[in-house]
């Protein structure tokens, strides 16, 4: 089975300084029929403008992923961690017993783009960590590239959740055919682009679920770019 969630199906919230989307519920934004999909708990995305961003906040048990789409993102954290994040990378950080960071646009002139990504952690109450990489285009042309595992594998950052996440890259006509565990689920977000999935046509900010299919296909209309959730049912 497969559903889909649209773009402008998601909650929208806006600061003077921030636009965001929230393709869970987060914030002021509730809908009890999405309040996330399997571990994953949270996608925003986000627009932060020039010179500002999330003042010092704490977080506890949950896997928080960055995934950087155009400018910068200065993080600092109560583990000592300071780091600009720029497009491609992407950053871990578990939030385990409790920490506390921010994040701001550093730029005084560029506003910066991101997903920012929830999954909830196979336990609680872990050592907090943190972890950042970066991953070329050419990682995530006409495949898909895995950023994030259980196991860091294949080079991908570690998360502890039970949670795969790739990324992939399509020109106009390329495709790729994955097979799907049938004892899982998927999730995959668009990012940009127009993206058939299993037949079924996606654009910017679309998502689908994917449940008790054996094959995913996707198949770009044109520049394109998309993230793939292995999850637990």
């Amino acid at each position: 089975m497969l559903t889909i969630r649209r773009a402008d199906e998601r909650g929208h919230a806006t600061r003077d300084w921030l636009e965001s989307y929230h393709s869970f519920s987060f914030g002021d934004y509730y809908d009890p029929d999405h309040m996330g999909v399997s571990v994953l708990r949270v996608i925003n995305e986000d627009y932060i403008q020039p010179d500002s961003g999330f003042p010092t906040h704490p977080h506890r048990n949950m896997e928080i992923v960055t995934y950087m789409l155009s400018g910068e993102l200065a993080h600092r954290d109560s583990m000592g961690n300071g780091s600009t994040i720029g497009a491609g990378e992407v950053q871990r950080m578990s939030a385990g017993t409790g920490v506390r960071h921010s994040e701001v646009n550093p730029s005084l002139e560029k506003q910066a783009h991101l997903l920012q990504i929830w999954l909830l952690p196979k336990e609680q109450g872990i050592e907090p960590g943190y972890e950042q990489k970066y991953f070329s285009a050419e990682e995530k042309q006409g495949r898909l590239r895995l950023l994030v595992s259980d196991d860091g594998r294949e080079g991908a950052i570690t998360a502890h959740t039970d949670t795969s996440l790739y990324a992939a890259l399509l020109e106009p006509g390329e495709n790729i055919s994955q097979c799907l565990n049938g004892d899982r689920m998927a999730y995959v977000h668009v990012i940009r682009g127009i993206v058939n999935i299993n037949g079924q046509q996606l654009e910017h900010g679309d998502a689908a679920t994917l449940v008790d299919e054996m094959h995913l296909t996707l198949n770009a209309n044109e520049n394109s770019e998309i993230l793939l959730f292995d999850l637990p049912k």
